[in-house]
């Protein structure tokens, strides 16, 4: 009967995923060399999934166990694994780590089953030296009724042949398992049949947990109890199986090593400073085009150096966050910029490097970055120019096209309105069709500037009228307020908009010597090196412009910040931006560091304090106010008026369209009924008149049809 180790591994595993630790050393007992190496390769295979590493991993022999603490205490890493190893060979490591002080504040060890599910045998003395280590041992119920009957008896035989070791008679987990495993013998010896064969007992439950045969070989469906030895004893934390994990979310507190509950970061800032506490040496760039960043000064009088700037500050902001102290000075570098800055870091000539540094992926070959500051991208600057705001269409800029043509049709809409509600009574909108169509588009025109001549005589009309003069009242009011702040206010739009006009042209133009902007301008944006000036000072731009050695320069977008803060006026960011990694602090490859500045950073973005940093320092870019945008008015602000003017003429249009409907109708039936009795009285004459032709009768016909049709309301007899 045996564990399963690479279940074992796995459950080791997982716990170090549930806490920041990216990085552990693994200590197992020195046995045969071939399995202590399949055991670790088989670790690091469990924590692939994990995010995490093993930072170093030894085998040590008995006679060897302080020696290898004392190397293993100079290293970074805090958190040991013990994954192979003998209940002797635990008891003499923890005894020595204790001595050492590797069992204090900071420290984190994990032990397997094999250590753990025995700690129930052992005395006071071991519990002591293992005060807030965390164990995995193998999960039995204590309280089924089999366990109560077969936990007396087996203290009883213990205690009779070992009476000296009373304290020790609880029986173990192994010692339930050899239990279960002799039943299981005994069993398949009474059946006489052999333990190989697998369909016996399939399935059952001992002592230690539910049981299975498998090639021969009994084992235990594997759960693990997570434990931590804390007082006299240990408790139960968390319960953890293979296919489900953990049986709880947030696992029980756990008192650490040093009897703190705060979980340790893994990692020692003093081992990671060095032997003799050296404090940590931060290069900045001291040739930094953009002082507003880093800047260095030298006191030569009390032979000092002050290092101030946005990143600084930032950097301080951060350190403060940390949870421990962080000894460090700030060491100017002169021998390059940032390429080479970041190349010391890499050959340890440089604990970190602090500055406006772009975080790259070529830089990332050699060293690692934090969590970005500050967001970055390739930015081009150009100078501003005057519109000319007064030329013969400024006008029409004050509304947009679809204002203008909302405008139009609602004024046609209700010139048509008013000419259908006024034509049938109101001669000033009669006469032939040409007359009435021009009078009819006249008064649409007119009526926006209240310069209308036609009297209206009709309420109807006067109704639809009302709205739309306040619509043309609010409407001239916005008009005349925007083009007034047209004619009036200075309006100005970049030189040049698009990067293709510099690269079809050959224009020149410039950026920071050093900057990686000079790589990303030809390898990228394809401009010719020829063409490219390189500036060492930001006050070099604006006489470059002004004597039209440049027409254009190219930051990154933290540095143009920097530099329109400066020269607010005449300048301004033009294009689109090219997006990079963002400003990072730079560290080793593997540094523990870059964990806990880069949470450190989220925390301090999070809280709001970082952007009112960056606004303090770089406040908005003042030009972009007087940048020329698109603020034509839309139809947006004034549609609720439009609304109710628009259904108040639509129901007016439907009235007036029914009412003259229904009169066109009546009139129709009394032309048809004047025609048949034309036709009557025609007839009539011509018989008379053949039979008398010498009588003269007067005509009756106008009279007749005029009588006819004033019963019906109609009087012009010459429409029949």
């Amino acid at each position: 009967m045996g564990s399963n180790i690479t279940v074992q591994l796995q459950c080791i595993a997982d716990i170090i995923r549930h806490f920041p630790w990216r990085k552990v050393t693994v200590i197992s007992e020195q046995s045969s060399l071939s399995e202590s190496c399949c055991i670790i390769t088989r670790f690091m295979e469990a924590l692939r999934i994990t995010d995490s590493v093993v930072e170093h991993h030894c085998t040590i022999p008995q006679t060897a166990i302080a020696e290898e603490l004392k190397n293993l205490k100079t290293k970074t890493n805090r958190v040991f694994v013990l994954i192979q190893s003998s209940l002797e060979f635990a008891i003499l490591l923890f005894e020595e780590a204790k001595k050492l002080g590797m069992m204090e504040n900071g420290y984190a060890w994990i032990v397997p089953d094999d250590v753990a599910s025995l700690l129930d045998s052992v005395d006071l003395t071991v519990i002591s030296s293992m005060q807030g280590v965390i164990g995995i041992k193998n999960n039995y119920i204590d309280t089924s009724e089999p366990f109560k009957q077969f936990k007396p008896k087996f203290r009883h035989k213990y205690i009779s042949q070992y009476p000296a070791d009373e304290e020790f008679a609880n029986p173990s987990f192994f010692a339930l398992q050899a239990y279960d495993a002799t039943w299981a013998a005994a069993k398949a010896i009474e059946k006489s049949e052999k333990l190989s064969s697998d369909n016996i007992f399939p399935h059952f439950e001992g002592l230690s947990g539910d049981m299975t045969l498998e090639n021969g070989t009994v084992r235990k469906m594997e759960t693990y109890s997570i434990i931590n030895v804390v007082g006299k004893s240990y408790r139960e934390i968390a319960v953890w199986s293979l296919n489900s994990g953990f049986s709880v979310e947030k696992l029980e507190p756990i008192y650490w090593p040093g009897g703190m509950q705060t979980v340790p970061k893994g990692w020692n800032s003093t081992a990671f400073l060095g032997d003799k506490g050296k404090v940590l040496r931060i290069g900045v760039p001291a040739r930094d085009v953009f002082k507003q960043f880093v800047r260095v000064e030298y006191d030569h009088i009390q032979n000092t150096t002050n290092v101030t700037g946005f990143s600084i500050h930032v950097f301080e902001a951060v350190v403060k966050r940390l949870p421990y102290e962080l000894p460090r000075v700030y060491v100017p570098f002169n021998a390059g910029y940032y390429d080479e800055m970041v190349e010391q870091v890499y050959h340890k000539n440089l604990d970190a490097a602090v500055g406006d540094t772009n975080i790259m992926a070529y830089r990332y070959h050699h060293t690692e970055f934090s969590q970005p500051y500050m967001n970055s991208g390739i930015v081009m600057v150009v100078t501003t120019e005057s519109e000319k705001s007064k030329e013969l269409w400024a006008f029409m800029s004050v509304f947009k096209k679809e204002m203008w043509f909302i405008l139009g049709a609602m004024s046609m809409f209700i010139g048509i309105v008013i000419w259908l509600i006024e034509q049938p009574e109101n001669p000033d909108f009669g006469g032939s069709c040409i007359e009435q169509l021009g009078t009819m588009f006249w008064f649409s025109v007119t009526v926006l500037f209240f310069v209308q001549r036609e009297p209206l005589r009709s309420n109807l009309s006067r109704i639809v009228l009302a709205p739309w003069f306040f619509v043309i009242l609010i409407v001239t009011a916005s008009f005349t307020a925007s083009l007034t702040s047209i004619l009036t206010v200075s309006r100005l739009r970049p030189s040049i908009v698009d990067i293709e006009i510099l690269k079809r042209t050959n224009s020149p133009v410039g950026t920071n010597h050093g900057s990686l902007t000079i790589k990303y301008m030809v390898d990228v944006l394809n401009f010719l090196p020829e063409n490219i000036k390189l500036f060492d000072s930001m006050n070099d731009y604006p006489g470059a412009f002004e004597k039209g050695d440049i027409n254009a320069a190219f930051f990154v977008e933290p540095h143009a910040k920097a530099f329109l803060t400066k020269f607010c006026k005449g300048y301004t960011m033009a294009g689109p931006i090219f997006k990079l990694g963002g400003l990072g602090f730079v560290f080793p490859r593997g540094s523990p560091l870059t964990h806990d500045i880069s949470e450190a950073i989220l925390k301090f973005t999070e809280s709001g304090e970082l952007q009112k940093l960056e606004n303090d320092t770089f406040p908005p870019d003042c030009s972009s106010d007087a940048i020329n945008k698109d603020q034509s008015l839309g139809p947006g602000p004034f549609s609720g008026l439009l609304y109710v003017t628009t259904g108040i003429a639509t129901f007016a249009f439907l009235i007036t369209t029914v009412r003259r409907l229904g009169k066109y109708l009546q009139s129709s039936s009394c032309i048809q009924s004047t025609s048949v009795n034309r036709k009557l009285w025609r007839f009539a004459l011509i018989l008379l008149t053949q039979k008398f032709r010498k009588w003269q009768f007067p005509s009756r016909e106008e009279y007749s049809i005029s009588r006819k049709c004033k019963q019906v309301g109609k009087t012009d007899v010459e429409q029949i």
